[in-house]
């Protein structure tokens, strides 16, 4: 009886805890989504700076690709970066990430240390330094990394302190801690895209920052899109053309939702060359996604064997 008794509850057993994983498999399935948080510190204002000009563990950098802006005039403390030189030409297609070991020596020279705040400006409206926070954070130094909201433009709007001269700086030991996950590449985005075009409820949403007319194909160069992207061209992330400020976060937020991006959602950005890209990198990582940026962007994308183009407006 006892043998029995055993062979009879031990299928029992087995039923009940299989039902219990079922249960913790759907309610893990079934989880809400957290809400992506806003990285503030990604942001600094004008007031801030200029309240620590004269702290040694802040960095400013002016990026541009011409010094004679910074020559006329920049925020005290300030150490130009030529845009150029953290910038590479690979397989014919510009702006891409040099070598490590060449921007390990040029941050190095600029005497930022591995330590202490960095916070950018630069031309383009921005795009200089959004694109300078790519490549710190690629290089593992994003996270004490800041853009200057509104840059500059606003600086001297507020009629605040510039300086002509550049300040003598010390060589400092730049440590890289690579961090390659940052980087979309060619193989990979073939098949994000075709994921993205062809499943419902992908995980991964590519974003095309540039121009609408370059997207849906209306331009006479550098037509059309990778398929399954969606479009938000970079500028919207500003309040306007002359008021360089980031829009609220709430607000940008509703940006990104409105072009199909769910939270939880894994985001990447392209753009023609990377430039623009860069901005909705930072932008999305300030928004709290987890984001990656396709360096080789819609250049090398067009000129890539069995990598289709489309037209017209992306379905949602």
């Amino acid at each position: 009886m006892k043998i029995t008794a055993r062979l009879l509850i031990l299928p029992l057993l087995a039923a009940i805890c299989f039902c219990f994983a079922v249960q913790l498999s759907v309610a893990a399935q079934t989880k809400p989504v957290a809400t992506p948080k806003v990285r503030a510190e990604m942001l600094v204002t004008t007031d801030w700076l200029a309240k620590h000009l004269t702290d040694k563990t802040v960095f400013v950098l002016h990026v541009a690709r011409e010094r004679r802006a910074f020559d006329e005039g920049h925020i005290p403390g300030a150490r130009f970066v030529a845009l150029g030189d953290i910038l590479a030409t690979r397989d014919g297609i510009q702006n891409e990430l040099p070598p490590v070991e060449k921007l390990q020596k040029y941050f190095e020279n600029l005497g930022i240390g591995d330590s202490g705040k960095i916070v950018i400006y630069g031309d383009s409206n921005g795009l200089a330094a959004a694109r300078t926070y790519f490549t710190l954070d690629y290089l593992g130094h994003g996270d004490r990394a800041a853009l200057l909201d509104g840059g500059l433009e606003k600086w001297k709007a507020e009629k605040r302190q510039l300086e002509t001269q550049a300040i003598k700086t010390e060589s400092a030991r730049f440590t890289p801690r690579l961090r390659t996950d940052v980087v979309a590449k060619l193989d990979a985005m073939r098949d994000l895209s075709w994921t993205a075009a062809n499943v419902a409820e992908s995980s991964a949403a590519i974003i095309d920052a540039r121009p609408a007319e370059q997207y849906v194909g209306a331009a006479n160069t550098r037509s059309g899109h990778i398929p399954g992207a969606s479009n938000l061209f970079w500028m919207q992330h500003l309040t306007n053309a002359t008021e360089l400020t980031m829009k609220p976060a709430t607000e940008l937020k509703k940006l990104y939702e409105a072009v199909g991006l769910k939270p939880g959602q894994q985001a990447i950005t392209y753009c023609n060359t990377g430039i623009q890209a860069s901005h909705a990198y930072f932008t999305l990582k300030y928004l709290g996604y987890d984001v990656k940026m396709y360096d080789g962007s819609f250049t090398e994308w067009s000129k890539a064997e069995g990598a289709p183009v489309v037209s017209g407006k992306e379905r949602k």
